[in-house]
């Protein structure tokens, strides 16, 4: 019965969203803040995939109407938290007798998310520990909720998106939110990631602990620090030290590690006392092939050159571009929003008149969708790189980007 629910809740949430794209799509205006309300109202409550699916959503700030993005990063902060008896349920499942393991779990959640919830605890030795929670059942209704976000993502078809493109973007969604659930390997990634920066000292990762994790919880070292969102008023001198920390990890580890960090929202980072960067969310990293690398680079050289017909062989070659006729005109309007970051000196994140010029474009991008669709294999890549980019607009970052990227594009230009 509550699955039959589940199910009915997000079929209505699909029909909103198809009606207002329709009416975009025939040239009318659609009520996006209503739009938005509903469904922060209606993933809130469900939590699971669908949520994580608008709170990704939420994280393409300069694509989406602002009304509707503005109603979306209200479930990165305000979404509210799984009732402490299912998070009680869930932790008895993993643990058995609580009270064997600690002397107390806070009820009042730490932080709270789409797919688990963290709740503070003391063990029975005295050490301060976060426990990650999966929500009871969500593993039973991701397959469920994955065939409601598939016939929603159909919509797409009124854009001119081919089925094959469709089913490809949705395979590669459901493969990350499936390995979401799966707290053994972020555990190893926690691992992982502790001895690879473990000689860089801007940088600070929770340590996994495994005795006390499993299937449902993920046990971690406890890290207090300031939230990435609250930084924004923080002393420019933290933000500028954060934002650099964050830009070079970045590139370290695309670079050298050929990875990424993948699930980019506000509440997996945080500072600490020193102006360190601390990361703490590790469910969502992605390899990132030498070659998908080289093409997206191959396509900021041409940008950065003001090449239009070099931007559209990049895309066709990524398999972003297809049908007749090259864009050339939004090319270049294209290049006019992205250039005046990568100029030499440093540049100010914050400038709002790139984010307007942004704004400005996403309707000439959406009217462009039978020839320009997001190649399906670099979906959570490009995700994950603009949610990297707001991270630093929050931040109110200056930096030299003409500095950073010229290495990166000699490399890129090596391998062509």
């Amino acid at each position: 019965m509550r699955e039959r629910g589940r199910t009915r809740r997000l079929m209505g949430l699909g029909a909103r969203t198809g009606g207002a794209m329709l009416k975009t799509r025939l040239g009318g205006q659609a009520d996006w803040r209503a739009l938005g309300e509903a469904l922060f109202e209606g993933l809130s409550e469900l939590k699971g995939p669908a949520m994580k699916m608008a709170q990704m959503m939420s994280q393409w700030d300069d694509l989406l109407p602002p009304d509707l993005a503005d109603e979306l990063a209200r479930l990165q902060r305000q979404a509210d938290p799984m009732p402490w008896p299912r998070i009680r349920e869930a932790l008895e499942l993993q643990y058995g007798d609580i009270n064997t393991y600690f002397t107390q779990v806070e009820e009042a959640p730490f932080a709270s998310a789409s797919m688990g919830q963290v709740h503070k605890a003391v063990t029975r030795e005295g050490e301060t520990v976060v426990l990650k929670v999966q929500y009871p059942g969500l593993a039973d209704v991701l397959e469920s909720d994955l065939k409601q976000l598939r016939r929603i993502m159909s919509l797409g078809r009124w854009f001119k998106v081919p089925q094959a493109r469709l089913d490809a973007l949705f395979e590669e969604l459901a493969a990350g939110l499936r390995d979401e659930l799966d707290y053994q390997a972020e555990a190893n990634a926690l691992a992982r990631y502790r001895e690879r920066y473990q000689s860089d000292a801007r940088l600070v990762i929770p340590e996994p602990l495994f005795e006390l994790s499993g299937q449902h919880v993920l046990a971690m070292s406890y890290v207090p620090g300031t939230p990435l969102r609250e930084l924004e008023s923080a002393e420019d001198t933290v933000r500028q030290q954060v934002a650099a920390t964050l830009a070079d990890w970045i590139t370290q580890e695309l670079f050298t590690f050929a990875e990424l960090h993948a699930d980019p929202h506000a509440g997996n980072f945080a500072a600490d006392a020193q102006g360190r960067l601390i990361i703490y969310d590790f469910g969502a990293v992605i390899p990132v092939p030498e070659g998908r690398l080289n093409a997206m680079m191959q396509l900021l050289d041409a940008t950065l050159a003001h090449d239009p017909m070099a931007m559209d062989e990049a895309m066709v070659n990524m398999g972003g571009r297809q049908g007749q006729g090259a864009p050339l005109s939004l090319y270049r309007e294209a290049t006019e929003c992205i250039a005046p970051l990568f100029e030499p000196g440093e540049q100010d994140f914050s400038d709002v008149r790139v984010h307007r010029r942004l704004r400005e474009l996403s309707p000439k991008v959406w009217a462009a969708m039978d020839r320009l669709q997001p190649p399906a294999d670099t979906l959570l890549l490009s995700r994950a790189l603009n949610g990297h980019y707001w991270n630093l607009v929050r931040l109110k970052a200056r930096l030299d980007m003409y500095e950073r990227t010229q290495p990166l594009l000699a490399w890129s230009r090596s391998r062509t």
